[in-house]
Formats: structure tokens, C-alpha cells, sequence
């Protein structure tokens, strides 16, 4: 182990780069700056750096006033400057890896991560890699062009996979009490690793290594993409039988053993469950190896909004309405409730299959003022105080956030597609 880094991050000595100001990287940046480390937070985004300078944040886990008083200390540094990162010990990888076209890892952002380091970086580093992707990434897009530089494992480099586990508006787990798995390259990586990590994180759980790191991201959230699909799929064959899916639920759940409640819903978003599991296909298919569980549960997930919209068309249907040119206003388009997350979405594939139906189509969340269209139209959320659900033909309620009153709705809703359970209609969800 180097214990010039360990004796700096047991000394509070050692400068943390955290490269990513999103929803994963702003909150680890701001809790190692709490905690007395100089926190280099950078961001290729010139507009994100400078609204984090400002003491302003798009991210609703972390407070302007917690990240004022961070950056009245001198501790938080924001940059979109790489060459500050030639001043760092260790550095914590927090960037997007979305899915390409045709379902493949975009591991580009790493890669631009990456570049940066061989560029900027000429002392001993420890570097973790948080952002999820397939088993072996770590290996194949940290290490290995790191090695070819002339850099030593264990001299130069420490490295290890540690994957957030970021769950956007939970109010009772968040960056420092949700344990922190660490693989690393080698022992004294996972030694520089766990040490660094303990500084700001109550619980390190150890693995042997960066690839069951890898793994385990991925199993957790296929496993949440498999049972929710499985809810999916009993919510419409519920509504096939007649039966309320919601109070089956209720009931099954007094079950104290062997039954765990995942709910149903219009779809699926947010970075992980849409994405994660097709990381671990793809990687799968390598080997030759086809996941039937994940490529159904995926197809069923997709499949939803859809499922949404044939329902919608038949509910208009039986009150002798077409969809088109019906006024339809959906509540929520975050895909989960008391969060500003557009990411994946559902309600935005709700949205634009109504449009394609020539509906006429509103929207109302709190949480999300605007959003562009897939044509690039601006769309305004309308007011919830103001709003009149009387107005609409039909209103569809796709998050379930704690903003919109659940008597209102029940009051004024005169068509009401709720697939949250948010309301006290007895409807079937799709």
C-alpha cells in the first residue's frame, strides 16, 4: 500500500477530485468537503460548475444552503479546469454511462475521464470508478490504457469499482449511511480504497474483487427490473380477471415470510432499473450466454407506457369518446414521486404515444417545471393550486407525488386512469 496517499487520507491531507457534479457525484463531493478533504468537484458542463459556484443545485438531495456553507469554507472547489486535477491524490469517477442505440454500454464518458487522468495526473493516484457498467469495465477502460502509460499497479496506481447506490428524494438513506461496496485491482488498492471511503461512509463491505463490485450493482437492480415486471404483468392480467390489483397486493403483503412487495406502475425510469440489466445482458451474450429472464422483463417494462395509452383509448372508449382531440392531462412526469428525474421516464413515452393518438395533452408536476419534446417543443407544467381537473376529459396520474392532493382528485377527476393507487377510485391500474 502507498502510504504517502493512506497517511494523507488518515491525516485529511490527501485532495479528492470527484469528476461528475450530478446526482451521484455532487452529494460524495460535498460529504468528503464536510469532512474536511479538499474537494476538487469537476465537470466537463461549464454551465453546472458555474451554477455550483453560485451555491445553486439542481440536485434535490443536496440544500443551496448546505452547499454555501461547503463553499464558504474553501473546502468544495467546483472546475471545469483539468489541469487542477495534477494537484489531486485521489480521484472518484462519477459520469453518465447511458445505453447506446442498439442497447450497448456507452462507456465514452469514462473513456474522456480517463484521458484526462493520463494527461493531468503524474503522481501516485488512487482512483475509484463509481458509474455503473458490465463486469471487467474496470480492467478494461481504467487500468489497462492506465498500465500501457507506463504506470505501475501498486506504485502508481491503486484502483478500485465502487458503485453508487444513489436513490434519489429517499429521505432516510442517503450518501453516508448507505453501505459502500469496494472491489479493488489488488490488495493495497482495496486497503487505500476502504480507508478512503470509511472517511465519509459508515459501512465499507469489501469484496475481492472490482468485477463482483461490477456484479453486484448490476444484480441489485435486475433484480428490482424482474420483480417489477412481474408486477406489471400481474396488474394486466388482474385487470383481465376483474380483479384489483392494489388490494391483492395489500393482501399478500400481510404475509410476514416470503413474499416481498414490488408495485406496478406505468413503466420503469431513472438511470438504473431501464439500464443496468442490459449492461449485464450485453456482457452475458459475450459468453454466449442469453438472459430470458431479463430480455422478458425488459420487454414487459418497455411495454407499459403503451399499455398505459390502449387503456386510456378504451376508458374514453366506454364514454363513447375517441382519443383524438380528447383533452387528456397527466400528472407527474418524474419517474418517481417527490423528485425533479426525467431520466427514462415513462410519462415522457406516455406523452408523445398520446400525441401520435392526435390527443390533446397537458401536463401538471410540481417538480418539473418544463421539459422538451422528442420534436424539441418546450412544454409548461400547469399550476396544481389553479388547476381544474374537471376541464379534462381524462386525467392520468403517472407519479405519485405527495403535492397532489388525493381528495382533489377523487373531487373533480370526472375520468381518472390512476396507475399509482394514489386515488380512492376502484379502477383497474391498466
Amino acid at each position: 500500500m502507498n502510504h504517502t496517499i493512506s497517511n494523507k487520507i488518515e491525516n485529511r491531507d490527501a485532495i479528492v477530485a470527484v469528476m461528475g457534479l450530478g446526482y451521484v457525484g455532487l452529494p460524495l463531493a460535498l460529504a468528503f468537503a464536510e469532512r474536511g478533504f479538499k474537494t476538487i468537484g469537476f465537470d466537463i458542463s461549464e454551465m453546472t460548475v458555474e451554477q455550483v459556484k453560485n451555491g445553486e443545485t439542481s440536485v434535490l438531495d443536496v440544500s443551496n444552503h448546505r452547499l454555501q456553507m461547503a463553499l464558504s469554507e474553501g473546502k468544495l472547489v467546483p472546475t471545469s479546469d483539468p489541469r487542477l486535477l495534477s494537484q489531486v491524490d485521489a480521484v472518484i469517477i462519477c459520469v453518465p454511462t447511458p445505453l447506446t442505440s442498439s442497447h450497448e454500454p456507452d462507456v465514452s464518458a469514462i473513456e474522456s475521464a480517463v484521458s484526462l487522468i493520463k494527461a493531468h495526473i503524474i503522481k501516485p493516484v488512487f482512483i475509484s470508478l463509481e458509474s455503473t457498467t458490465y463486469p471487467g469495465c474496470t480492467r478494461e477502460v481504467i487500468v489497462k490504457p492506465l498500465v500501457e502509460t507506463g504506470k505501475h499497479l501498486d506504485e502508481d496506481l491503486f484502483i478500485c469499482f465502487s458503485p453508487e447506490r444513489v436513490d434519489p428524494g429517499n429521505a432516510l438513506y442517503h450518501t453516508e449511511n448507505t453501505p459502500k461496496v469496494v472491489g479493488g485491482i489488488s490488495e493495497a488498492s482495496i486497503q487505500i480504497g476502504e480507508m478512503l471511503y470509511k472517511q465519509v461512509i459508515d459501512q465499507v463491505v469489501v469484496v475481492s474483487s472490482p468485477e463482483v463490485a461490477e456484479m453486484s450493482k448490476l444484480l441489485e437492480n435486475t433484480f428490482r427490473c424482474v420483480n417489477i415486471a412481474f408486477m406489471n404483468e400481474m396488474s394486466l392480467m388482474c385487470d383481465r380477471l376483474g380483479i384489483d390489483i392494489w388490494e391483492t397486493l395489500d393482501a399478500a403483503e400481510t404475509k410476514p415470510f416470503g413474499f416481498m412487495r414490488f408495485n406496478p406502475g406505468p413503466g420503469v425510469g431513472g438511470h438504473c432499473i431501464p439500464l443496468d440489466p442490459m449492461y449485464l445482458s450485453w456482457k452475458a451474450k459475450q459468453t454466449n450466454f442469453f438472459s430470458r429472464f431479463i430480455e422478458t422483463a425488459q420487454d414487459i417494462n418497455s411495454n407499459m407506457p403503451k399499455k398505459v395509452v390502449e387503456k386510456a383509448t378504451n376508458l374514453l372508449n366506454e364514454q363513447g369518446a375517441a382519443i383524438s382531440k380528447s383533452k387528456i392531462l397527466l400528472l407527474g412526469m418524474s419517474y418517481k414521486k417527490n423528485i425533479n428525474d426525467l431520466r427514462e421516464s415513462p410519462s415522457l413515452e406516455v406523452y408523445e404515444e398520446l400525441l401520435s393518438k392526435n390527443a390533446i395533452v397537458e401536463y401538471c408536476d410540481p417538480y418539473v417545471p418544463f421539459f422538451k419534446t422528442k420534436s424539441g417543443v418546450l412544454q409548461n407544467s400547469l399550476d396544481w393550486e389553479t388547476l381544474h381537473l374537471k376541464d379534462f376529459d381524462l386525467v392520468i396520474l403517472l407519479t405519485n407525488h405527495t403535492d397532489f392532493d388525493r381528495e382533489k382528485i377523487n373531487r373533480e377527476a370526472s375520468l381518472l386512469l390512476d396507475t399509482r393507487h394514489r386515488s380512492s377510485h376502484k379502477m383497474p391500474v391498466h
